[in-house]
């Protein structure tokens, strides 16, 4: 850690949002393991709890699309516990969850936390604000203008900009602003991804040369609690990543030997497509979002055409960040957790 960086110590209480995602899961299981005090969750109606409360979790139910919800997790806060806000939809059933969720979601918690007495909100948001590197040789520091990816990205950056107003009003807080991610506890999406991969039918495009940056979780998870606990960083935000950007044919090529090294049967050839099928389905997905509709297969389609590469470099100097895990060791480790679990790849 770079020596200029100072840490507080944990707080009294920690507030979650999204404890049962893919973050979310991994984070409570991080915390828990670290000893960690006074956690308090959020969770919707309907969602099993037991798992949580077992472990000495708190657990506070209702949605974060209602202000009254939010309300009541803040109940009771002690001052200068610390609220890390994981809580977000990436691919919704209706448009509306975009704005209900990543939007006013945020923003409820940002106004809620400021009347709390807290000590510092993180917000997870993501690369989507930015969109996609206009030029693929291009990488994404910490200075890019807003340019948001159709709706997931526009619903992101205004959750973003709820924050920002927030620390405008004195509220301390800081962005986190995560790629692609992988690792233990991933939704079917990624499961599907590895099952692709295996048999041959992820589609590359163009011969996948377009760079994508990805974060294994538990470094996420690293970055997460360094931009948690580092002073003095109040209002600003952070790619949060892998050490480098990967081409998407390194990514299918190390996903099959990781697959093959944890004995599973990887069969036919990585198939590249022209980059034009990628752009068709882009501009279907721009349609279809217009429409006030959303295709999840459409949307990624059209998403790996681009690059979507960024850098760490304010990460490392001001939060201390030194990502543990690379490409070919986190996926060995998110396969081997499908395994234990049962999930067939």
């Amino acid at each position: 850690m770079p020596e200029e960086v100072q840490r507080w110590s944990t707080p009294p209480a920690t507030v979650l949002t999204g404890a049962t995602g893919w973050l979310g899961s991994a984070l409570i299981e991080h915390l828990l393991a670290s000893k960690r005090k006074g956690l308090r969750a959020l969770l919707r109606d309907g969602e099993d709890a037991s798992h949580l409360e077992q472990s000495g979790v708190e657990v506070v139910k209702g949605d974060i699309s209602d202000k009254r919800a939010v309300a009541r997790l803040f109940d009771g806060i002690p001052p200068g516990a610390d609220v890390i806000h994981t809580a977000g939809v990436i691919h919704p059933k209706s448009l509306s969850e975009f704005t209900k969720v990543n939007a006013n979601g945020t923003r409820y918690m940002v106004e809620v936390a400021q009347s709390a007495s807290i000590r510092r909100m993180v917000h997870v948001s993501s690369n989507s604000p930015f969109g996609t590197n206009p030029v693929e040789s291009e990488t994404f520091r910490n200075q890019e203008p807003y340019n948001p990816y159709l709706g997931y990205g526009a619903s992101k950056m205004q959750g973003e900009l709820a924050v920002l107003a927030g620390v405008e009003a004195g509220l301390d807080a800081v962005i986190v602003r995560p790629p692609w991610f992988y690792g233990p506890y991933q939704p079917a999406r990624q499961t599907t991804f590895f099952t692709m991969v295996r048999t041959g039918k992820f589609p590359m495009f163009g011969g996948g040369t377009q760079r994508r940056s990805m974060v294994y979780v538990e470094n996420l998870i690293q970055g997460v609690i360094a931009a948690e606990l580092t002073i003095g960083v109040s209002g600003r935000g952070y790619w949060i990543a892998d050490e480098r950007p990967y081409e998407v044919r390194e990514i299918v090529e190390t996903v099959r030997r990781a697959l093959t090294d944890e004995g599973y049967e990887v069969t036919g050839k990585p198939r590249s497509l022209p980059v034009i099928i990628a752009n068709i389905a882009e501009s279907a997905d721009r349609a279809l979002q217009r429409l006030g509709q959303y295709q999840q297969q459409v949307h990624v389609l059209g998403e790996m055409g681009h690059t979507i590469a960024c850098e760490i470099s304010a990460a490392k100097a001001e939060l201390g960040y030194e990502p543990e895990f690379e490409l070919y060791g986190g996926m060995r480790r998110s396969i081997a957790w499908c395994r234990e679990q049962g999930i067939e790849l």
